[in-house]
């Protein structure tokens, strides 16, 4: 569609999409898009040079500077000093047997970096600070230089890296950071490298670059809680941009404007939207805020000095937007006063802060403002799904991108999704077991989840995400659990104090869940208790009251075995990243949690039930 037309709904130029499908053998279906993807550029330099080119004075890149205020780069100067790093990554003999390493988060110096790197045709790894300075062992830490052999690693401030700096370190390794040097550790810095005189080599290094090396290494966890290095390279990203502004067409009538927090680390930020802005030669302000009660702050702050023409966050960052936007006027005005399109990711959207944001936005600019989803991973670019239309629940992916073939092949009770296209990774940085097993014989990659038609008669209506073929499971009645479907409704039912669930039951006679609190929201319910004591926080009694009041009734809703919640455990302790139960993204590990708490898990089937296991009510 050209425009939205539906009622009260703010105005965004959407691309079509339409898809035709295919049967194939053992019940499997291809679904396809109809419609060509275009032409995309060879590297993204390449549409940096033509921004710089087009747009010189045009601010590319902004961050928050030491003073507060913003520090900003245009694409002229962005070119200009990404020629000079690339000459000086030259000038070290680096390679993609010798990449750099990002230890630091989102920064004008990072940014510059990457183009840098990828004008030099080098690839960088952006890593989880996390896994720095959350981390007391570094061993996922060490795991990545053991994979990658970096030639050099970057920090922009040396001071809070420096014992993870020491862990790995070695005389081989140049470091670079933009601030504080380690004492003790040989470093050069940042403007030294943005002083290097570039040649004639940087431009035939750049020239040189094909679009199917690897740019980047972006890092997912698998089960074991092992990073595995994912390779992207340039066809992947440019592609993806492509397919991105082929449904989101109004990225192309005019610069788009960001205020995004989304790590670089993670292919949401450091693909999509950072991706966005430079593809379309806008502008990235990178906000120094995050959907915490000490960092949101800074993202108000942010949102109330830019207004973006685009805005993404996860859902928790939404819900905690909304409870300022009722409140401060100037905020709501500001945000609401160009933006076009919300979009979220990583989890559901909550009723409540969806009909927030759409209230909200009534009652500032008198007219809602469309909210999608999309569906892909890190091994997708990211982007594979969305729709270019509104939608009035949850979960709804949308249709494929041009260019990719999607596969849906029976599995048990569902719809498994595997994809091929240009926009797809080759696979593991020298890991070819773990490329193996995560390819198909046609070559499709296996991303593991499930898909359901919207409706089964009218394909154009999309596709729901319906979990992780692996998550579901049976009891010991022989009845399947929707472990997707089960813990949406925990989530839901018990908003906004739980954070994540962990569901058992696999062969035993009941689903037991256990519960990772959203202290901040927690405290409003004992706000006596000391911030930081989640252990008391989980045994107050108001707290447990309260749960149980949820739980109850949660199981008065539940229409049997397969969904009712019959006994839960608040943990007391926040997921462990060195005990692999969390990884930097935040996402729970299902298998870790419950092997490392196994003995929570069996109280959950004690009877009869512990003190600290709550029972589900059905009656009353």
């Amino acid at each position: 569609m050209s425009a939205t037309a539906a009622t009260g709904l703010r105005a965004v130029r959407m691309g079509e999409q339409s898809v035709a499908l295919t049967a194939g053998s053992s019940g499997s279906t291809y679904v396809e898009s109809v419609l060509p993807l275009g032409d995309y550029p060879r590297s993204m330099i390449d549409w940096l040079r033509r921004w710089a080119a087009e747009a010189p004075e045009r601010v590319f890149i902004a961050d928050r500077g030491e003073d507060g205020e913003w520090r900003k780069v245009t694409y002229a100067q962005a070119l200009q000093k990404a020629r000079s790093i690339a000459q000086s990554i030259l000038d070290r003999k680096l390679s993609a047997e010798r990449p750099i390493v990002v230890l630091s988060g989102n920064s004008v110096e990072h940014a510059l970096i990457a183009l840098g790197a990828m004008m030099a045709g080098v690839p960088f790894a952006p890593v989880s600070p996390a896994y720095s300075l959350v981390s007391k062992d570094h061993a996922k830490l060490r795991h990545i230089f053991s994979l990658l052999t970096p030639g050099l690693v970057f920090a922009a401030d040396g001071r809070p890296f420096e014992a993870a700096l020491r862990a790995v370190m070695t005389d081989e390794i140049g470091l670079v950071v933009a601030r504080h040097p380690v004492g003790g550790l040989s470093s050069d810095s940042f403007d030294s490298m943005v002083a290097t005189t570039a040649t004639d080599a940087v431009d035939a290094a750049d020239a040189a670059v094909s679009p199917d090396q690897p740019a980047k290494f972006l890092f997912t966890s698998g089960s074991t809680g092992m990073p595995k290095a994912v390779v992207n390279t340039q066809r992947m990203m440019t592609s993806n941009q492509r397919m991105i502004a082929s449904a989101m067409a109004f990225l192309t009538d005019g610069p788009p404007v960001l205020v995004d927090w989304l790590p670089w680390n993670h292919t949401a930020g450091g693909n999509h939207n950072f991706g966005i802005a430079l593809s379309n030669g806008g502008t990235l302000y990178i906000d120094d805020g995050a959907p915490t009660p000490g960092g949101i702050e800074k993202t108000v702050r942010n949102l109330t000095e830019i207004a973006p023409t685009i805005y993404f966050n996860v859902p928790k960052g939404y819900e905690m937007l909304t409870e300022h936007l009722a409140r401060n006027a100037a905020l709501r005005e500001r945000f609401y006063s160009r933006v076009k399109l919300l979009q979220y990711a990583g989890a559901s959207l909550a009723k409540h802060v969806w009909d927030a944001l759409e209230s909200l936005a009534v009652k500032t600019i008198g007219e809602r403002v469309m909210i999608i989803t999309g569906y892909g991973s890190t091994e997708t670019a990211p982007f594979a799904f969305t729709t270019t239309w509104p939608v009035n629940q949850p979960g709804e992916v949308g249709l494929p991108a041009p260019e990719l073939k999607i596969k849906l092949v029976p599995n048990a009770e569902k719809l498994e999704v595997r994809l091929k296209g240009p926009s797809i990774t080759p696979g593991y940085w020298r890991q070819p077991d773990k490329t193996a097993e995560c390819f198909d014989e046609e070559g499709y990659y296996m991303i593991g989840d499930a898909l359901r038609f919207v409706d089964p008669e009218d394909v154009s209506k999309g596709f729901m995400f319906d979990g992780r073929v692996t998550e579901d499971f049976k009891l010991s009645t022989g009845t399947w659990v929707n472990m997707a479907g089960v813990r949406s409704a925990i989530v839901s039912g018990f908003a906004p104090y739980v954070r994540d669930v962990v569901l058992t039951g696999l062969d035993r006679n009941h689903i037991g869940a256990l519960l990772f609190l959203d202290v901040d929201a927690t405290l409003r319910l004992a706000p006596e208790v000391a911030v930081a004591d989640e252990k008391h926080l989980a045994h107050h009694p108001a707290v447990l009251l309260h749960f149980q009041d949820k739980l109850d009734a949660l199981a008065k809703r539940s229409t049997g075995s397969s969904t009712l919640v019959a006994r839960v455990i608040i943990l007391d302790s926040p997921p462990a990243i060195d005990a692999h139960e969390i990884t930097d993204k935040g996402s729970i590990n299902q298998r870790a949690v419950m092997q490392t708490r196994a003995k929570l898990v069996e109280d959950l089937y004690l009877d009869p039930a512990p003190r600290h296991v709550l029972v589900a009510n059905r009656k009353g």
